[in-house]
């Protein structure tokens, strides 16, 4: 009778936790689906590029930076594989180990957003991803040298 009971309780929690994990990947789905509606438009010079923006607190008070329009930062090189600029506030941090690709925007230390046109490994914040650019056309936008970038809401 124990053993019987056992495997009732045994089966209980294994589907408990099969119930949970597909409740975790449905809020996942929708929360992909509810970042892709989120743009931001970055302009480079003469080239402008649209933005897909993460779904988290960063992104929240970043959006609130620019609810009254664009928002335009000098930034200079760093280490051959970004540009970066102090926002000159301090935003809510949601770091996660990361490995970076050209067209990710990021936030360091709650307070330096940066544009990747290399790869890197850290612990930063998403923000969002320049859709539909490759690595190549990203550094020659950015080119060598401080870069004049504008933000702005879609």
């Amino acid at each position: 009778m124990r053993k019987r009971i056992c495997m009732v309780l045994l089966a209980a929690v294994l589907f408990t936790i099969t119930a949970c994990g597909n409740s975790e990947e449905n809020r996942n789905d929708n929360t992909e689906q509810e970042v892709t509606d989120m743009k931001m438009k970055v302009q480079v010079g003469e080239s402008v590029y649209t933005a897909t923006l993460a779904d988290n607190s960063s992104v929240d008070a970043l959006r609130e930076l620019m609810a009254d329009g664009s928002f335009t930062l000098n930034m200079s090189d760093y280490a051959n594989m970004e540009k970066g600029a102090d926002l000159g506030v301090t935003l809510p941090q949601n770091n996660e180990q990361m490995n970076t690709q050209a067209g990710d925007i990021i936030l360091y230390q709650g307070r330096t957003l940066a544009i990747y046109y290399d790869t890197n490994s850290w612990s930063l914040t998403p923000i969002g991803k320049i859709d539909d650019v490759d690595a190549e056309e990203l550094r020659e936008t950015l080119g060598t040298g401080d870069v004049t970038v504008t933000l702005s809401l879609e």
